[in-house]
């Protein structure tokens, strides 16, 4: 089954985050997306839509499936270009959840340009 086909699963802390290698073989699985190690562990993606309404849209689009998923990304919007960064902050690094997120995300932005 496909990172996008799974679904999160509920963290709440009391568990150890990703380790480098693990991240490291989970970033594969993601497009473009960009493993970022200083301080607490994240992946980081910039996307770039036709406009700001597009961008607009795409961060609606998002943040519905951050609810339906429970796990949410921290979002920056300039203009028509916007920044994610997931990382589980219960446990303060990487899990399995930020891969599924990064996965959906890529998904929809594939149906939105």
């Amino acid at each position: 089954m496909g990172l996008a086909e799974k679904h999160c699963v509920p963290c709440e802390g009391g568990i150890t985050p990703m380790s480098e290698q693990e991240e490291d073989q989970y970033i594969k699985e993601v497009s473009d997306w960009q493993l970022a190690r200083d301080g607490e562990h994240k992946i980081r993606k910039d996307f770039k839509l036709e406009d700001f309404e597009k961008a607009i849209k795409f961060v609606d689009e998002v943040a519905e499936i951050a609810e339906e998923e429970g796990h949410h990304p921290d979002i920056c919007i300039h203009y028509n270009k916007v920044d994610l960064e997931l990382n589980t902050h219960a446990i303060g690094g990487l899990h399995e959840n930020d891969f599924i997120m990064a996965s959906k995300i890529d998904r929809l932005f594939e149906d939105a340009r």
